[in-house]
């Protein structure tokens, strides 16, 4: 079911690593045109745009795309309440730990009277996709709305596809996500077409436009981001889920495999990706894989996705060579199954879980780590969805007079010497008197 990619024997540089990687590059490339279209469209059309796309995509029509107040309280009150208590305890979580990750407003005096106060401002209004195709995610209204919610933001939207399920409906543990969040702005929208709803905003369902869209979702949602940056801020292209586990002979390979699966029942386009200097492991592995992929209720998703050419298991040399391929992949989910796992040189990752008890699935819900992480290698230069995605640093500068007398002259001097001299006239204007 996984292949297997051989590179023992081989020194590699880190660009030739980077060409072994498995990628379903195919899918992104064909991603990235159907969304621009798809994002043009509601640009243009709005509303009659985004229901032609839940007619084609969701199998709904004349639903209510802008959800009632009616539809959040009713689901409130008929959530479980284990579900309930165990959503509370997410929320409370993630809440800390996004707390954590607001910096403190500094001020830097230069000099007398010579001052550069740096501070975080919130931006003013967001839309937050949950994805809800293949799966129900709950946990994502968490890991988008606390954070923003923890940042100071005004305004936040919240999209998620419409349910044929539920006669056009956002899912009912969305909605009570959202409205235990006290979220009372949503739309039953899903894919590209909510990206750029958010973005171009939607008059006739008095959806304005957002400052910055994020949230996860499936290729078509990480190329919308794109298709809409400069228009709004957006956190990574959080697309098509990836696991990469590093492990030497002392890992257990049924919780391997068994972490292997839980990605990969995701989406058909899930990646999962071993990397071990152990034969022996790769080989109980790929065994214990495919016995349980037969099991698991999703096994015709889990096994397309562990057969497309984004999975594989890939035998290296050693561990120095796992850590150099590592972080040519730059997974967004990484877990280390070593006996010495030495995570600080694993650099390049969305999020790093060590050891054998901290699986994916616990930074999926219950960690109070975000889950909204980037994929497709973007996590050697983004971040994971954080406090921060929702800030932005301001600085403010205050000099008197004295102050600016004391850099007068350089100032003249470099404005000189780009050519620019009314910059220095203007500093030179305020000692005419």
């Amino acid at each position: 079911m996984l292949r297997t990619i051989d590179l023992r024997g081989r020194a590699l540089t880190p660009a030739e690593l980077l060409a072994t990687v498995p990628r379903a590059t195919a899918a992104r490339e064909q991603a990235l045109t159907a969304a621009a279209a798809i994002v043009h469209d509601v640009a243009t059309d709005g509303e009659s745009a985004l229901r032609a796309q839940a007619e084609k995509f969701d199998g709904v029509s004349g639903h209510a795309v802008r959800v009632p107040a009616a539809h959040l309280e009713e689901a409130l009150a008929e959530l479980d309440p284990t579900v309930r208590a165990s959503l509370e305890q997410a929320i409370e979580r993630v809440r800390l730990a996004s707390a954590a990750q607001v910096p403190a407003p500094t001020v830097t005096e230069l000099g007398p009277g010579a001052r550069v106060a740096q501070r975080w401002q919130p931006v003013r209004r967001v839309g937050v996709y949950v994805p809800g195709g293949k799966a129900v995610y709950p946990s994502s209204v968490v890991m988008n709305v606390v954070p923003a919610q923890v940042a100071g933001v005004a305004e936040v939207a919240l999209a998620s596809p419409p349910q044929r399920e539920f006669d056009g409906r956002v899912h009912p543990v969305i909605l009570a996500a959202a409205s235990l969040l006290g979220v009372d702005e949503v739309y039953a929208m899903g894919g590209a077409g909510a990206i750029g709803a958010f973005a171009h905003g939607v008059p006739s369902l008095d959806l304005a436009p957002v400052d910055v869209v994020t949230g996860p979702g499936n290729n078509f949602v990480a190329a919308a981001k794109r298709a809409v940056a400069g228009l709004v801020g957006t956190d990574a292209e959080a697309g098509a889920t990836e696991i990469l586990i590093v492990a030497d002979d002392t890992a257990d390979a049924e919780l391997v495999a068994a972490d292997v699966i839980s990605q990969a029942e995701h989406d058909e386009q899930a990646a999962a990706v071993l990397v071990t200097d152990s034969e022996r492991l790769a080989d109980a592995v790929a065994a214990h894989t495919a016995g349980r992929a037969a099991r698991t209720l999703h096994a015709e998703r889990v096994a397309a996705a562990l057969r497309g050419p984004q999975s594989a298991i890939v035998l290296v040399d050693d561990l120095d060579v796992a850590t150099a391929f590592s972080n040519a992949y730059a997974p967004e989910h990484l877990e280390l199954h070593l006996a010495d796992p030495r995570p600080e040189e694993f650099v390049h990752a969305g999020a790093v879980f060590v050891g054998s008890y901290s699986p994916v699935s616990l930074g999926d819900y219950l960690a109070g780590s975000n889950h909204v992480l980037p994929t497709g290698g973007q996590a050697r230069y983004a971040s994971g969805l954080s406090a921060v995605t929702f800030l932005r640093p301001q600085q403010v500068v205050e000099y008197n007079l004295e102050a600016l007398r004391a850099v007068r002259e350089s100032i003249v001097a470099l404005a000189n010497a780009e050519h620019l001299p009314a910059h220095g006239e203007a500093v030179e204007a305020r000692f005419e008197a």
